[in-house]
């Protein structure tokens, strides 16, 4: 039995950046746990000792995970995936989207649905998909 799934973002050195950023937008409370400070750090190269191992962003019941930790071949940023973000009012909707939105592209602005929500999306500015979901008529 499965008992949560947890989105988890692989960033390139900039794991702290991001994650900060997501914790500025969304609120929450965010911890980090650096190369540096894990039993591996004596295996890794002393310029990777700052990255993020892990991240958790959590607040109420979701968790959002993130590392620096990066396979041989790079990071690839895909269009396959996206962060859906459920609402509990249009307030809090507006203010999220309008936070994330910093320097991001927007591919879908705020706007009532046929559904009976507020919905929209963008790519942030790390280059992950985020959409936006507030019922509106509960």
């Amino acid at each position: 039995m499965i008992v949560q799934f947890n989105p988890y973002l692989t960033f390139n050195g900039n794991c702290r950046e991001a994650m900060t950023f997501y914790k500025d937008c969304l609120g929450g409370t965010l911890h980090f746990q650096t190369i540096g400070d894990s039993p591996m750090a004596d295996e890794i190269p002393f310029k990777f000792r700052d990255y993020i191992l892990h991240a958790t962003l959590t607040k109420n019941k979701w968790v959002l995970m993130g590392s620096d930790i990066v396979a041989e071949s790079g990071r690839v940023v895909g269009n396959s995936v996206s962060l859906m973000v459920h609402c509990s009012s249009e307030e809090e909707i507006r203010t999220c989207y309008q936070k994330m939105s910093d320097a991001c592209q927007c591919s879908h602005p705020l706007e009532s649905t046929f559904w009976g929500a507020l919905f929209g999306g963008l790519t942030d500015k790390f280059g992950n998909q985020w959409l936006f979901n507030c019922e509106l008529n509960k």
